[in-house]
């Protein structure tokens, strides 16, 4: 019953008999409750060509005493109305990267979320979105418990719905250093450093060389203080996504050039941070390129304040108010004059 059973699934009689004959389990574990366990899979959405696919990598599937909680969870528990929400390929991935022992205690886990601050209609997008093996089964009930209690000192539950893959994360190995690295350079200040978590929560994705790396460039390369570093991390924490070699470095240079020094720099990144961003060849480039047009000199502040200003609009945008302009009959020496009076005049619409 069990060969013909697998030869329903797709089984050519090779492979039933490889796999037959290479796991035990399989041979000794009674066919009612393989049986039994194949309907609940496929009513989980793991079937067809999926199934026979686990099958193959992890037979254990079939026989498991541990896997029946998580099943029976997955899909007879009406009180958080999981059945059919879960992904197919997370419930897949989680079979098959997960040793059965370590699904025991698989709901609790779950469970712990709702009482950490998850919403219950969130939570579906939370456990399709982490990697489950990570974020729940390779954690204990009370690493967990330690994790959430942390986090919860940083925005706790709207940090992880803004960013689940934080769940896949080490307590002491990521977060802890990657955080602490953050609350050090914000003086301490909690607040302030869940307000750079919460804008840009990516960042717990880099590891604490990379960010002192970032923050040392700055430190020796521009000048700055760790105040003030901090500060522009608040307003524009994406900084340490922006390629050190290939952005951060040039533009830097730039500013230098145009006779910037270290507060000026400071000034300018406050209120421009996107100009460490925005690719020079699609969108810099251009800009320049319209601001010597209309009589700004190289390498002058004048012509990095107006880079600053005009890195909140689109060069489309940039060409167009200034097409507008010319159009009145004002000539690039007027447009020159009111841009300097008022910088912020290039972006208008």
């Amino acid at each position: 019953m069990l060969f013909s059973l697998l030869q329903e699934m797709g089984f050519n009689e090779k492979d039933t008999e490889v796999l037959l004959s290479t796991n035990a389990a399989l041979r000794f574990t009674p066919f009612e409750s393989i049986r039994a366990r194949v309907q609940v899979l496929q009513s989980a959405g793991v079937n067809g060509l999926a199934l026979s696919r686990l099958i193959v990598k992890r037979p254990d599937v079939l026989t498991a005493q541990e896997i029946d909680a998580l099943l029976c969870f997955l899909v007879n528990d009406g009180n958080l109305e999981l059945q059919g929400k879960i992904e197919p390929t997370q419930i897949e991935r989680l079979l098959n990267g997960t040793e059965p022992e370590f699904l025991v205690g698989f709901e609790r886990k779950v469970r712990l979320l709702l009482q950490f601050g998850i919403p219950k209609d969130k939570l579906v997008h939370v456990l399709n979105t982490v990697n489950l093996t990570k974020a729940l089964c390779l954690k204990s009930v009370e690493e967990m418990e330690r994790m959430l209690a942390f986090l919860n000192r940083f925005g706790g539950a709207d940090l992880i719905l803004r960013r689940p893959a934080i769940l896949n994360y080490d307590l002491e190995t990521h977060l802890i250093p990657r955080i602490g690295f953050l609350l050090e350079l914000g003086g301490g200040d909690e607040s302030a450093t869940a307000t750079v978590l919460r804008k840009f929560p990516f960042v717990l994705a880099y590891s604490v060389d990379h960010l002192k790396d970032h923050v040392e460039f700055l430190n020796s390369y521009v000048g700055l203080s760790n105040e003030e570093i901090f500060r522009i991390v608040l307003v524009y924490p994406s900084l340490f996504s922006a390629s050190r070699k290939r952005k951060l470095h040039p533009r830097i240079d730039f500013l230098k050039q145009c006779g910037l020094s270290s507060r000026d720099i400071y000034r300018f990144l406050i209120k421009a941070p996107l100009f460490l961003s925005l690719s020079f060849e699609e969108n810099l480039a251009n800009k320049l390129v319209f601001l010597v047009k209309i009589g700004y000199e190289n390498r002058t502040k004048e012509l990095a304040l107006a880079m600053g200003a005009v890195t909140r609009c689109s060069c489309k945008n940039l060409q167009e108010v200034i097409g507008v302009f010319l159009n009145y009959g004002l000539t690039c020496e007027d447009i020159l004059d009111m841009s300097k009076t008022s910088a912020g005049i290039a972006v208008q619409s």
